[in-house]
């Protein structure tokens, strides 16, 4: 039985170790062992998702829970190859027109046949998201044709590149369409349906997401019987947790924490690099002195970024020039980062009209990342030696989304990782003006010649001319500074000694079907 569990107020270390301590699979079923236990892996993931309504929601804590529910046509792997999932094969039958071959041996956890009336229902969805409407924006509807129950025709609006690529995307998974049609309002809260190896359980909202393994799944079979989902947002507890052998694996191992993961014989740190980048976004939107470039570059120059990465992120990640770092196609390697200069901040408001400063900003952060809400105290006393007084507002994650996305704060602090690792993705849902809110863009940030080189990216397969397109495209937004960029992303896991078969992706979800437990 599906189940959703509204639950308000904090979860205790003791509702903690009872979630842990669970043995069954849910549904009465003997384990894998065959002795009546199962085999249950558990996970501590630092915020609660948003919504399994993945059409609904771009974020990573949702995203690290339903990638082991839903499936996409092509795969990522961690080497950031494509490869074949729901979809065999594909060519180009047409310019700008694509065939995809179905597997025809899968099922949905409903019991429903996969096909490809479910592939045109998912991609004509998708493309009318609000959400995640723009990594499938280069789709032509008016070109999806079922040609059978396992073919399928696809084609663009113009030559897009990293097209592929987007269809790999975790929020472009394949949905079952009488199960999203059945539920209503109520997909992706208590009904959640995917083709994954496994089947969605109960989400108690604030707490935990549990999921069985798949019986039914057309693949290998998962190494685990079970998967529980702790929501733990203060990592010294997820560290507790896993050191006490509560979970066997955290994510996002604070940085002051990593020391201890590393000298515990019982515990591997797993650090690899990221497609992410942090950033402060400075919100264009409001009626503030914020759309004064003047005093959005004061506020980069008095921020000192290298200080936050030594002494917020104890040395995990570099300071970025830029919105993308260098593992992304595109990449402008020429840009140098913005200069930590009080004087020069102050001389900037000085011109601006706000000699002594004197005004005050608004400064969201979510509730998820003890490091963000740091770095919001940091900020909040580098511009106080400016002048300028910072009210920090300390959010639910859910609701720290749904404000951003509207523009509610004159200041937040965000990551946005180039899953597809091409630099349209990483630019055009940040900076083009037809992505303002919840698709990316929530600093509001407008430029013509931006958009005008972000389509022309977009819209060739031309490499060294894309190449061009973006560079020009980090060279404006470097000199506009919609954002203050702070530091590249990694990926940072502590794991059991029990745990194997654990692999990060540089995207930062990871496929835990292969994981097995000793």
């Amino acid at each position: 039985m599906k189940k959703f569990i509204k639950k308000f107020g904090i979860l205790s270390l003791a509702g903690l170790f009872l979630l842990s301590a669970c043995g069954s699979d849910g549904d009465g079923n003997e384990g894998a062992n065959g002795d009546g236990e199962s085999t249950v892996l558990k996970v501590a993931n630092g915020a609660d998702p948003v919504t399994f309504d993945i059409q609904a929601t771009n974020d990573q804590a949702t995203t690290r829970v339903a990638k082991q529910i839903y499936e996409t046509l092509i795969e990522q792997t961690p080497d950031l190859e494509l490869e074949p999932a729901l979809a065999t094969e594909w060519e180009e039958v047409e310019e700008n027109l694509y065939e995809f071959k179905l597997r025809d041996d899968v099922t949905f956890h409903n019991g429903e046949p996969f096909t490809a009336n479910d592939v045109e229902f998912t991609l004509r969805r998708a493309v009318e998201s609000p959400t995640i409407g723009h990594i499938v924006d280069s789709i032509d509807p008016d070109t999806i044709e079922v040609i059978d129950d396992y073919t399928i025709r696809v084609g663009t609006n113009d030559t897009f590149g990293p097209f592929l690529t987007h269809l790999a995307h975790p929020a472009v998974a394949i949905l079952n369409e009488k199960a999203v049609e059945d539920a209503g309002e109520d997909y992706g809260v208590t009904e959640v349906v995917g083709t994954g190896p496994f089947v969605f359980d109960e989400w108690i909202t604030g707490s935990s997401v549990t999921a069985n393994r798949y019986e039914d799944y057309w693949g290998d079979a998962p190494g685990v019987d079970r998967i529980e989902f702790s929501t733990i947002a203060d990592p010294s507890v997820r560290l507790i947790e896993l050191e006490s052998g509560s979970v066997d694996i955290a994510y996002d191992i604070s940085p002051s924490d990593i020391s201890a993961v590393e000298e515990s014989d019982e515990l591997t740190l797993l650090n690899t690099p990221n497609l992410g980048s942090e950033y402060l976004g400075l919100n264009m939107k409001n009626d503030t002195p914020l759309q004064d470039l003047r005093v959005r570059q004061a506020i980069a120059h008095a921020v000192d970024v290298e200080s936050i990465i030594d002494t917020v992120y104890m040395g995990v990640g570099e300071q970025m020039s830029g919105p993308i770092n260098e593992l992304v196609f595109g990449f402008n390697d020429s840009l140098e980062p913005i200069e930590y200069d009080v004087d020069t901040a102050k001389d900037l408001l000085a011109e601006a009209g706000y000699p002594d400063g004197g005004f005050t900003l608004t400064l969201n952060v979510g509730d998820n990342s003890q490091e963000r809400i740091r770095v919001s105290q940091v900020v909040s006393e580098a511009l106080a030696a400016i002048g300028i007084t910072v009210e920090v507002s300390q959010m639910e994650w859910g609701a720290y989304l749904d404000a951003t996305a509207v523009g509610e704060a004159d200041m937040f602090l965000l990551g946005w990782t180039t899953v597809t690792t091409d630099a349209d993705y990483g630019l055009y849902p940040l900076f083009h003006s037809n992505s303002f809110g919840e698709s990316g863009n929530r600093t509001f940030y407008a430029n013509d010649r931006v958009d005008e080189l972000l389509d022309l990216g977009r819209y060739t397969t031309d490499q060294e001319s894309r190449v061009d397109y973006y560079e020009e495209v980090q060279e404006i937004i470097h000199d506009e500074v919609p954002w203050v960029f702070l530091q590249t992303r990694e990926n940072v896991t502590g794991l059991s000694n029990r745990v194997k078969g654990f692999e990060h992706n540089p995207a930062g979800n990871y496929d835990l079907s292969p994981v097995t437990l000793d």
